[in-house]
């Protein structure tokens, strides 16, 4: 038996997933949930074998909720994304649902899953969401902390640095771990706004306070909270094209 859980915010979207189950014997619904959340609450306690997920949903996306997961699971997106997005579910074999859902469509998901995905890793499905991330700018960063959830605002951020696995966020608020890459942030990042400016670091423009020569080619900013961090000759190069230097 396959153990689904259908995460929505939209009441008749979870029913049309459900009534479209109602004609496979071998599977069962063992929540609907109408939040991130919510839904993230029941991945970690019913460990389903597949999820069908809305991606634009309030207080917590559908991409933000799979981050805070401690285990991927097999995903189906719903979404009203527009078609330059849909090329790159396609692009990166994720499966989607177009919303209104066509039943034919769901069908075909269902399918595909049964196929090939029952023997796809998780390291595999996070991979793929990964890449898809990557085709959008971040707003925000969801970090979790134990078992409590914080949704900075780019605009929070003051810089971001390596820390082995993880990334330390740099807020006004303090500092958060994210268990993520520095390429990957600085792939999703608004580029004016924020620069890597050495293989340790990703500094936020409006936050440079100042920048002084140090020996073979770097530098050292200095940030308007007072904190130095370390710029390479490339780094320089990068945010000479921003600001002009």
């Amino acid at each position: 038996m396959i153990k689904i859980i259908v995460i929505d915010d939209e009441p008749l979207a979870r029913m049309v997933i459900s009534e479209y189950l109602q004609q496979h014997h071998d599977v069962k619904i063992v929540a609907e949930c109408g939040d991130g959340f919510e839904g993230a609450k029941m991945i970690q306690q019913l460990h389903p074998d597949l999820i069908f997920l809305d991606i634009q949903m309030p207080k917590l996306t559908g991409f933000e909720m799979l981050e805070i997961l401690d285990e991927m699971p097999n995903v189906i997106f719903t979404t009203a994304f527009d078609e330059f997005a849909i090329k790159a579910f396609e692009k990166n074999a994720i499966d989607y649902l177009l919303k209104p859902i066509n039943r034919d469509r769901f069908e075909q998901a269902l399918t595909k899953f049964k196929n090939r995905h029952l023997n796809q890793t998780p390291k595999e499905t996070s991979a793929k969401i990964d890449a898809v991330r990557e085709e959008e700018t971040l707003e925000r960063i969801v970090v979790k902390n134990g078992s409590q959830i914080k949704i900075i605002p780019v605009q929070q951020v003051v810089y971001l640095e390596a820390y082995d696995d993880y990334v330390k966020i740099h807020t006004k608020d303090g500092m958060f771990l994210k268990n993520k890459t520095m390429s990957s942030f600085e792939k999703q990042l608004d580029p004016k706004q924020f620069v890597r400016v050495h293989r340790s670091f990703i500094a936020k423009v409006d936050q440079l306070a100042k920048i002084e020569p140090m020996e073979k080619e770097s530098y050292i900013a200095t940030l308007l909270t007072g904190e130095k961090i370390n710029i390479s000759k490339s780094g320089y190069a990068r945010l000479k094209q921003i600001i002009g230097l």
